[in-house]
């Protein structure tokens, strides 16, 4: 594996990612690292074994949630949104059916908002993308090999 493509690849697929996951944010990463698998291919002429594609896949998901995640806090904390996120949270615990009055949820919904918390969340987000992505980068690999020809 050739990683100067692989990292060339995996960035490309990423921005791609972070744009697709304005629209449909879950499926964009799985769609990101099969992405990268197909950048890689077309770079490199060389087809990935599944494990190696999700590897670039994970890479890829990675690049996608550190734009997120960097234009995320610029957001909130340079812009001073905080209370508007805050308030977004709250508004999403009433719409599951908790109790978003009680002292300790406010607590921990506020706590969120900290840069301790926000460090947390983002790397939550990140494990949960790199597990996307990697996935798509193994299915993009499982799906881009040749077909034996039938009979």
């Amino acid at each position: 594996m050739d990683r100067g493509i692989g990292a060339r690849a995996a960035i490309k697929a990423g921005v791609l990612g972070f744009f697709l996951g304005m629209l449909v944010p879950f499926l964009a990463l799985v769609v990101a690292g099969a992405l990268a698998v197909f950048f890689y291919r077309r770079d490199s002429g060389l087809l990935l074994p599944p494990a190696l594609a999700a590897r670039i896949g994970g890479a890829a998901g990675v690049v996608a949630v550190a734009i997120q995640s960097f234009f995320f806090t610029l957001w909130i904390f340079v812009f001073h949104h905080q209370q508007e996120y805050i308030d977004s949270v709250t508004r999403f615990v009433h719409s599951v059916g908790a109790d978003a009055s009680i002292p300790d949820i406010q607590a921990s919904i506020r706590s969120l908002f900290t840069p301790a918390g926000l460090i947390f969340t983002i790397f939550f987000v990140m494990i949960v993308a790199v597990a996307l992505a990697s996935a798509g980068g193994a299915l993009g690999s499982v799906m881009m090999r040749p077909r034996k020809p039938r009979g």
